[in-house]
């Protein structure tokens, strides 16, 4: 097999397109497959950045790991982090090439974007924010994956039904047709209805979209599968598609998402069983849920300790029973200040500091622990006083660092990834990775140092201390091995709840011949 393929589209925005694509990943792997991940074009502030610096969307980062590659630019070409509700900074080939709003990036007017350097050529360059131009180099990617993985899987976004986008699609039936791809369409039927979700989909593409379409997948089912066959067969009978797999619910996956949390957020850190401590005590985690929070992920090595509790949280309140508090990275520092000032957070997070109670600061949330921002490139709001507790001042640069340091602290190597414009100029405490410490608080500019497991378990060590819990680390959790563990489950759901044969030869041959329309097809 070479250049085979597959999309796995969704019914809805979260219907598990990310996990059952990782888990058609890990399945082919294992059967000695070489295969990639795609996503043309993803929307999401949790990224990671590659080896070679680019910053791509961190659910393909997780899709590669399952296939067991290095993740490259060339999976997911296209990455917009939101900044508003109306704007998103655009990622191009792991540079970002400009801030666009909505109606600009989908065909109504907006600024120009500046080209990038290196990579893959994006064709046109971004004027008046047109997404149909980046359609060319999202081909030219997912061709260039084609000619050097025996397979590769794509996933979706949103929904492929979406008719207000579809004349510029480029994730969804748009690169399908381009590479003539069989679509998978899942269905979370753990929300209801995913008959009519299954149904309406295919009849709202048209004729040409739906001769791609091959059938259907459904996921999170709970209960007797007996009792749902006879909904499928007369699927089936609707719209000439066989459905390709029932998957059921899995708890506590905890697999990195792309656009929200998992829960609820006073919730525990998605669906996490919390381990008996190894100590006589527990040790109590609360983020700053602060708005356009990035990636989020960095709390998931924290809440895979055994006897750590990791909450989200928006009220002062609920930060006095904490043992932790982190301050998380976000896409909008100064609007994250200012949040925490109107809930009364800064000033609980500063009598903390003063009480030598700990609270840790991650990317945006170092810069929020510092002295002062100047800020003329994200919010452009200038000069603005941050909470004061670490001596560092941060300068917004229009060039964004992407990195992949590594280094010492606590006496633990410590490996990371960097995502940010702003600048840090640290002016005195403790050397801290890139940031500082002082007493109680620590500053860093690095995501992913918490999965690090002699660096976390030093770290959580001193959390204890000047907490006065008698908590102490499990010596043997493997952040690494963990998450390795999941994403064989991912693995070992699509072996055993899908038709593989039947998956394989739509990834080797492309979709069957004759399927039939599904009226009204698209308006």
């Amino acid at each position: 097999m070479r250049g085979g393929g597959l999309l796995v589209a969704g019914t809805t925005s979260d219907a598990g397109k990310s996990v059952v694509t990782a888990g058609i990943c890990r399945w082919l792997v294992r059967q000695g497959v070489k295969v990639a991940p795609f996503k043309g074009q993803n929307m999401s502030l949790n990224s990671f950045v590659t080896r070679e610096g680019a910053e791509i969307g961190r659910a393909q980062a997780m899709q590669a790991q399952a296939a067991r590659v290095e993740p490259s630019a060339l999976m997911n070409p296209v990455l917009l982090k939101p900044g508003s509700d109306r704007s998103s900074q655009v990622v191009l080939m792991g540079r970002p090439v400009g801030e666009l709003s909505a109606r600009g990036f989908f065909g109504g007017p907006g600024p120009a974007a500046q080209p990038h350097s290196g990579g893959v050529s994006p064709g046109k360059v971004l004027h008046g924010g047109r997404r149909q131009e980046l359609f060319e180099p999202v081909v030219e990617c997912l061709a260039q994956l084609r000619d050097t993985y025996d397979a590769v899987i794509c996933e979706g976004a949103g929904s492929p039904a979406e008719i207000n986008l579809r004349r510029t699609d480029i994730v969804n039936m748009g690169i399908a047709r381009a590479a003539r791809l069989p679509v998978l369409v899942v269905g979370d039927i753990d929300r209801g209805g995913v008959f009519a979700q299954f149904f309406g989909t295919t009849a709202l593409l048209a004729p040409e979209d739906q001769e791609l379409v091959a059938g259907y997948l459904v996921n999170k089912f709970r209960g007797d599968v007996t009792l749902l066959e006879p909904g499928l067969e007369m699927l089936h009978g609707l719209t000439g598609r066989r459905t390709y797999g029932v998957l059921p619910y899995a708890h506590g996956l905890g697999i990195d998402e792309e656009d929200g949390l998992r829960v609820s957020l006073r919730g525990a850190v998605r669906e996490s069983v919390t381990s008996a401590p190894v100590g006589e005590d527990v040790l109590r985690v609360a983020v700053c849920a602060v708005p356009l929070m990035s990636n989020f992920t960095d709390v998931d090595a924290l809440a895979a300790e055994p006897g750590v509790v990791v909450r989200f949280v928006d009220r002062a309140e609920e930060l006095t029973d904490a043992d932790l508090v982190i301050v998380p990275g976000t896409r909008g520092t100064v609007k994250a200040l200012a949040w925490l000032r109107e809930r009364g957070l800064a000033d609980a997070i500063a009598r903390r500091a003063a009480e030598g109670r700990p609270v840790l600061g991650i990317c945006g949330g170092l810069q929020a622990l510092g002295e002062r921002i100047e800020d003329d490139v994200e919010s452009r709001a200038g000069a603005v006083e941050g909470l004061g507790l670490l001596p560092l001042r941060v300068r917004f640069a229009r060039e964004k660092t992407l990195a992949r340091p590594v280094g010492e602290a606590l006496g633990e190597r410590v490996e990371g990834y960097e995502i940010h414009h702003g600048v840090a100029e640290v002016l005195g405490g403790e050397p801290f990775l890139d940031g500082c410490r002082v007493g109680a608080v620590w500053g860093t500019h690095w995501h992913g140092s918490l999965e690090s497991d002699g660096f976390r378990r030093a770290f959580l060590r001193e959390v204890a201390a000047a907490a006065g819990r008698r908590f102490v680390p499990a010596p043997d959790t493997s952040f690494g091995a963990l998450r390795e563990e999941q994403l064989d489950r991912l693995g070992d759901l699509i072996e055993e709840h899908a038709d593989t044969d039947a998956l394989l030869k739509l990834i080797e041959s492309g979709p069957p011949a004759g399927l039939p329309f599904v009226p009204p097809g698209a308006p």
